[in-house]
């Protein structure tokens, strides 16, 4: 595509290298291990579920047990496999038998390899086919019935109650939403185990369970049917289940996941290396299931300057980009991340905005971009806060944004009332209609603010990556985040 912001694509092209260069560095330690958390989607991906008498998964039962007996390392599917062809139980037997301690697992007969690939293949098959159905039924109802045009109208439900979220989730996709995601509870990220079953008590948001996915999409499959498009469902695969939470989204067919380490690193102080192992095996059942994957650059203008530190947004993406890639996401499945996050009082403010969204598209031109909505700003004034909402809808319809959070008036007040959803879906719908093809009417003064803005970006952009390439991603986010 032409430029409309003039970008050196030679400067592009180098930054796209050296992100290249880092997560490829990442990946050479990734590739040589796993994490519990790893092997615990193992489990679940081969037909392990459910809790014990105590509330414990089995997945965790099996995995602990296993690492208990200091043999973890040879993986969770040796033990099971060649225990399916010595016994001829189930997964989900074994497991169970081994919460009760009436089978020793570490004590099974070695089979041959011949045995031991064909006691797991049917339990393996099974799990593939049903994540191929999930992504053929999303297809085969796009393909019907349609769906929403972009910007994808994402709007959020988080009371707590599952039950709650369908009635407010419906209530949403009736007023026009596209994408509805459900927050997970206040630090569920930090658990290392995924509750079980239908939720009701969430804090801040509803626990992430493979029961409380396939509520959900049941609901908004019904909607979606009612309204004449498709509704994409969202959750949450970040923190310490990363993988296993992709896994039961992918088995209950979730359409979008925010999947990113790298905000589990400087946000969460999850440890680097387990979390990044986690991310690439998240990101391959993502591929794989055709999910949309969420990045969280927008998280780091909460924290910081977002006119200053607008490179490391745009760092971020390149390197999330790369990861992706490495893990077999196509650039039509990523979702990277930025925000509308500058201070209101900024003089020319919108147009620092516009030409980073603009560098942004320009930059991922396949990508269904994911833009955040104001937050940091907002201060309890609805009518304040709703023109800053309608700046941000503007940005988008002119840019070509693909995933656009809609920002609610009452941000800074409480958790959106339906009425205040229905407002924001308003907001939006009435300024993507009647500005839909501003972006190919309007072009950029060659010296302006706009064109400069997305200069001076991406520059600062390309000695930051320099940075990072030189250290390492690790040495990198050691250093920057360390006290000392």
């Amino acid at each position: 595509m032409k430029s409309k912001l003039g970008l050196d694509f030679i400067k592009v092209a180098e930054a796209k290298k050296l992100a290249r260069n880092i997560a490829g560095n990442v990946q050479d330690f990734v590739k040589d291990y796993s994490t519990v958390a790893s092997e615990r989607t193992l489990c679940r991906l081969i037909g392990i579920d459910g809790v014990n008498a105590d509330d414990v998964p089995y997945p965790n039962i099996v995995v602990d047990y296993l690492k208990e007996k200091n043999v973890l390392e040879q993986g969770v599917l040796f033990w099971l496999g060649h225990s399916i062809a010595s016994t001829g139980l189930s997964p989900q037997e074994l497991a169970e038998k081994i919460a009760d301690e009436s089978f020793d697992i570490t004590k099974t007969e070695i089979q041959s390899i011949e045995k031991f690939h064909a006691a797991l293949q049917p339990h393996i098959d099974k799990a593939v086919q049903r994540i191929k159905a999930n992504r053929k039924k999303r297809e085969d109802f796009i393909a019907y019935i349609g769906e929403g045009s972009k910007p994808y109208i994402y709007v959020i439900v988080a009371t707590g109650n599952i039950y709650e979220d369908v009635v407010q989730a419906q209530a949403a996709a009736k007023q026009g939403a596209d994408i509805i995601a459900v927050i997970r509870s206040t630090g569920q990220s930090l658990l290392d185990y995924v509750p079980y079953g239908a939720t009701t008590e969430g804090f801040g948001g509803t626990f992430a369970t493979q029961e409380n996915f396939r509520i959900m999409r049941k609901a908004l499959d019904e909607m979606g049917q009612q309204e004449g498009r498709y509704i994409r469902l969202c959750n949450y695969c970040s923190g310490l289940c990363m993988p296993e939470i992709a896994a039961m989204g992918a088995l209950e067919g979730l359409d979008v996941m925010l999947n990113d380490a790298l905000y589990g690193i400087l946000f969460r102080d999850i440890n680097m290396q387990r979390t990044m192992i986690d991310q690439y095996f998240s990101r391959v059942i993502n591929g794989f299931a055709g999910v949309i994957i969420n990045t969280g650059e927008d998280n780091y203008l909460t924290t910081a300057d977002a006119f200053e530190e607008a490179h490391t947004v745009l760092a971020s993406d390149l390197i999330n980009e790369q990861l992706a890639l490495i893990a077999g996401i196509p650039e039509e499945q990523m979702g990277l991340g930025h925000a509308f996050e500058m201070d209101p009082q900024l003089e020319n403010g919108f147009l620092y905005e516009l030409a980073q969204a603009q560098m942004t598209r320009e930059i991922f031109p396949k990508a269904p971009l994911k833009y955040m909505p104001p937050t940091k700003f907002m201060t309890g004034n609805i009518f304040r806060g709703h023109l800053q909402d309608a700046l941000f809808n503007q940005v988008a319809i002119w840019t070509g944004q693909g995933i656009q959070l809609l920002g609610m008036m009452t941000e800074a007040i409480h958790t959106p009332f339906m009425s205040d959803r229905f407002l924001a879906i308003e907001n939006a719908k009435y300024i993507f209609s009647n500005m839909q093809n501003i972006g190919d009417e309007m072009e950029f003064n060659e010296n302006g603010i706009i064109r400069n803005r997305a200069k001076q970006v991406l520059d600062e952009t390309l000695e930051l990556l320099k940075k990072i390439d030189y250290e390492g991603l690790f040495t990198a986010l050691e250093k920057e985040f360390s006290p000392m």
